[in-house]
């Protein structure tokens, strides 16, 4: 699904949230590498799960094309910076709800972009139809909790000694779904 661009001003910054368009693959590609060795709050290791230009080119074009996947990107000075999905199911007993993720360069944490891009995917996600979204959310990323509790989100459950950090300790995923 595509939605209409929106320009955010946050802290003297401007950026743009827009769907994803064929042209940002291989943007997409080396953004994904960095933004995995710049924390631990995502699933991968920096190249785990490597995404080549086609892979990002054949995600954009399912996620454009399919009414349950939506596939964002925030761009400041013609630069990604960073992106969000939301994707859907297309089995029946799971058509009602979809899965969203988000990353964000560090050096553009603290101007606003997760919430903009998690604002536009709920507005996008209700008006779809949807009625429930999904995410995981390692515990220790507290600010991003708050987010989400923020915009309705609740705790749903936790996965016990889900992920083994660099400290060589388990932490857990704190799952959380917001209902239509």
């Amino acid at each position: 699904m595509v939605i209409n661009q929106q320009v955010y001003h946050v802290k003297g910054l401007q950026y743009i949230i827009r769907s994803a368009d064929a042209s940002d693959a291989d943007e997409l590609s080396h953004l994904r590498v960095q933004l995995d060795g710049e924390t631990e709050n995502l699933d991968r290791e920096p190249g785990e799960r490597y995404m080549d230009e086609l892979d990002f080119e054949k995600l954009i074009q399912r996620d454009t094309e399919s009414k349950r996947n939506l596939f964002l990107v925030a761009v400041v000075h013609n630069r990604i910076v960073g992106f969000s999905r939301c994707e859907g199911n297309e089995l029946k007993r799971f058509a009602h709800k979809i899965e969203f993720g988000v990353c964000i360069a560090k050096e553009f944490w603290a101007y606003g972009i997760g919430k903009g891009l998690l604002q536009q995917s709920i507005l996008w996600a209700d008006r779809a139809g949807m009625k429930k979204m999904t995410l995981n959310v390692l515990e220790t990323n507290k600010k991003a909790i708050r987010l989400y509790e923020k915009f309705g989100f609740e705790v749903e459950g936790i996965l016990k000694n889900d992920k083994l950090l660099s400290d060589g300790k388990y932490y857990n995923t704190v799952v959380m779904g917001r209902f239509a």
